[in-house]
């Protein structure tokens, strides 16, 4: 049985108030999932207004644009990837936009589907993609990668310290018969650890999951020029606001914005500033914001969220 399509929105006064939204204003949510963080942009928006929700999952785009009804401002549902977002706009004939919001969590709905086979904690099929036309499986890693590159996956995108056991252990139990299901999966990754470490703490097969849905739906390896593309189409005073869940997610957004707001690049021995360079944005946080307390027991998919927001010149 299928679960409502529900988004429980992560800081969502915080991306609010960060976004600072104008009446008449275009907004994007790049990452629109249910529409939880849309719904209270749209509200915010009057007749003149508009709201651009992108998606990858269908059913995400179905559920967003059923919960957003009856909003008066103009309302595009778009299904793509972020990455896209340039030519989006060009579509839609929108030059420039006032705000962004990009949430990179896998939404609740994907994770507790079963049939989806992102979750560990469902025996289902391995194909966690985000986007079900595209070709890519977590089945396909797990059986058509070489153990060097499953090796490197897990242990870079998972931070897994038992990379290097998981990945030997898939490779050997695939040449019996195909690893076919989240539980054999799950299986394999504990069979990998101490048992006194594989029955202790949080559930030993995040990490592996984690890192193999970001390769399947290129997590990593498209967010660096999406955020370069979300500020070049941000017009002047427009915000970008985006939610992390990992600390290569951040890294990534922390470094953009940082050589977004940098000034003078010159070397430190020139007594004057030759390069001309100014600053194209200005951070609203110096450092993430994180969630309450309050909320991360209310919603503890919050606790790893970090959120970055800029404003551009």
């Amino acid at each position: 049985m299928k679960p409502d399509f529900k988004h429980v929105p992560i800081m969502l006064n915080e991306c609010i108030t960060g976004l600072n939204i104008k009446e008449n204003g275009i907004y994007v949510d790049a990452t629109l999932g249910g529409g939880g963080h849309s719904s209270e942009i749209a509200a915010r928006l009057g007749k003149n207004g508009r709201l651009i929700g992108i998606d990858r999952d269908t059913d995400a785009l179905s559920a967003a644009s059923a919960r957003l009804q009856g909003n008066v401002c103009k309302m595009d549902f778009i299904h793509s990837n972020y990455s896209e977002i340039k030519n989006i706009l060009n579509e839609l004939d929108v030059e420039c936009v006032d705000g962004i919001l990009a949430d990179l969590g896998v939404s609740s709905y994907q994770l507790d589907n079963p049939e989806r086979g992102f979750s560990y904690r469902f025996d289902a099929p391995l194909d966690m993609r985000m986007n079900r036309e595209d070709k890519l499986t977590a089945y396909d890693v797990v059986n058509g990668y070489e153990f060097e590159k499953i090796f490197r996956i897990i242990k870079d995108y998972g931070e897994e310290k038992f990379a290097h056991q998981i990945a030997k252990n898939i490779v050997k139990r695939r040449m019996d018969k195909p690893i076919e299901t989240t539980f054999e999966l799950v299986d394999i990754i504990n069979s990998s650890m101490p048992k006194k470490i594989a029955l202790k703490g949080p559930h030993k097969a995040k990490r592996t999951f984690q890192a193999i849905r970001i390769e399947v739906n290129r997590e990593l390896e498209l967010l660096k020029n999406s955020v370069e593309d979300f500020l070049s189409v941000l017009g002047s005073g427009g915000r970008l606001a985006v939610i992390t869940f990992h600390s290569l997610e951040d890294r990534i957004v922390k470094n953009v914005f940082k050589d977004y707001t940098v000034g003078c690049i010159c070397p430190k021995e020139l007594p004057v500033c030759v390069c001309n360079n100014k600053p194209k944005g200005k951070l609203i946080t110096h450092k993430p914001l994180t969630a309450g307390e309050d909320e991360v027991f209310e919603n503890n998919r919050s606790t790893s969220a970090k959120l970055r927001i800029i404003e551009k010149i």
